[in-house]
């Protein structure tokens, strides 16, 4: 699926001649990730076109009068589509010259030199462990590096993701994004502006039954265990009292696969919690705690009376969704680095055979988004093993179509300094659900 990258803002910066030149804020999933001028997007563009030929998006054309506002404007906009365009195939993703452009601007944008560095990555238990990596490690190499270290067999490591997750003195926590496999953590953490903020090891997938998968490897057993007791323990997994009972006796007997088995009962297991939010049903300005997970939003809403109201959304009548910041950032140098105030993201859903729009206000909207893409795609793969002859199973980043029965898009939409909300489209087409749009 294409990724939340948005330019919001821009800044002019004089140059060396004494003329000026443009600087692009690109977010991604909602922190700042790098500052960059258009010629070096062009020039990547143009190195990457030379390895995947016109399989790229189009590109912005350069200009060689001076633009009107109007025309830096459509160039911003055509840049951020050009990114989330960028990230659809796979194979790009993984390329060297893809990565390697993006981990130097990101160090360069936060002022930071290539060198050994200790990184403390913290465990579902509360506990860390302290990897010895590069400022310059990717995601995706600090996980094989955090995977050496606790015995974690590598083909599992698609099942773990590293997050960055803030912490409270209350002893909870908030998990603010996954960080995608080309983000360096070490660099993401130190330009957070989010106030007790770890890089964090969490399972990452949504489907409670994909336990199984990990089973017959004791370091990821454990991770889920951690896991597991942490989730009820904050009250995210809600088990019965009688579940509590035979879930503290077999934890006390560090019975972890009978805990685990029984885990699949519980409410909630598996489940993302986000933070206490807003939104607009049953009517506008309750409050709710979202629960995501198992191909449902499960909401806990608050009604204007103080009673509670479970509401429970199912994927399949997702129709489509878009993640909206309703704020304004200051063209102006130090930009705010992070959008996690103002976001909204709404869905469409099917009710009583007919289309509704749901909007839940949370600073967790990427977060959230990335989620409902998460079970979309889990649902994919769960459908291609039981109807092969039906749904194209492809090799991992090769195959361009995946054919099902529903119709479901997610949007990303924000909006700039003007007035419109631009929309940048994830496309999963009427009938067919398009691997470019997921």
């Amino acid at each position: 699926m294409k990724m939340h990258f948005c330019i919001p803002v821009s800044q002019q910066r004089p140059d060396a001649l004494g003329g000026r030149y443009t600087l692009y804020s690109v977010y991604l999933d909602g922190f700042l990730f790098c500052r960059v001028r258009y010629s070096q997007l062009h020039r990547w563009n143009e190195q990457l076109r030379r390895v995947f030929g016109d399989c790229l998006p189009p590109f912005p054309p350069k200009y060689y009068l001076a633009m009107t506002t109007s025309m830096a404007n459509e160039r911003r906009d055509q840049l951020e589509r050009y990114l989330q365009n960028v990230t659809v195939d796979p194979n790009m993703l993984r390329s060297d010259v893809f990565v390697d452009f993006l981990k130097l601007v990101q160090l360069d944008t936060f002022s930071i030199t290539t060198k050994k560095a200790s990184l403390d990555i913290f465990l579902p238990n509360g506990r860390s462990i302290q990897v010895e990596i590069l400022t310059s490690d990717t995601a995706e190499r600090v996980l094989e590096v955090v995977s050496h270290k606790t015995g974690l067999c590598r083909e599992l490591l698609g099942y773990f993701g590293l997050f960055l997750i803030q912490f409270s003195k209350e002893g909870k926590f908030s998990v603010m994004k996954k960080l995608a496999d080309f983000e360096l953590p070490y660099v993401s953490l130190r330009s957070s502006e989010v106030e007790n903020c770890k890089v964090g090891l969490r399972k990452w997938y949504l489907d409670p039954s994909l336990d199984s998968m990990l089973m017959d490897c004791r370091a990821a057993v454990n991770l889920i265990y951690m896991q597991a007791i942490q989730d009820i323990q904050k009250e995210w997994a809600k088990p019965t009292q009688a579940q509590r009972q035979k879930l503290e006796a077999l934890q006390r007997e560090d019975n972890q696969t009978k805990f685990l088995e029984l885990s699949q009962e519980v409410r909630h297991y598996g489940y993302v919690q986000l933070d206490p939010c807003t939104c607009d049903y049953p009517e506008p300005g309750c409050g709710a705690v979202l629960s995501v997970g198992n191909n449902e939003i499960s909401c806990c809403v608050t009604l204007p009376d103080n009673q509670t109201r479970d509401i429970i959304f199912q994927m399949n009548r997702v129709k489509c969704w878009q993640v909206t910041f309703l704020g304004t950032l200051l063209d102006m140098d130090g930009a705010q680095q992070t959008l996690n105030q103002n976001l909204e993201l709404r869905f469409q859903y099917s009710e009583e055979s007919r289309w509704q729009w749901f909007v839940i206000y949370t600073r967790q909207a990427f977060l959230l988004s990335s989620c409902l893409k998460k079970m979309i795609s889990e649902k994919m793969v769960k459908l291609a093993a039981e109807n092969p002859e039906m749904i194209e199973v492809p090799e991992q980043g090769r195959s361009k179509k995946y054919h099902v029965q529903q119709s479901q898009k997610d949007y990303s939409s924000f909006l700039p300094r003007t007035s419109k909300i631009m929309i940048a489209e994830v496309d999963c087409v009427l009938g067919t659900i398009e691997e470019e749009g997921l």
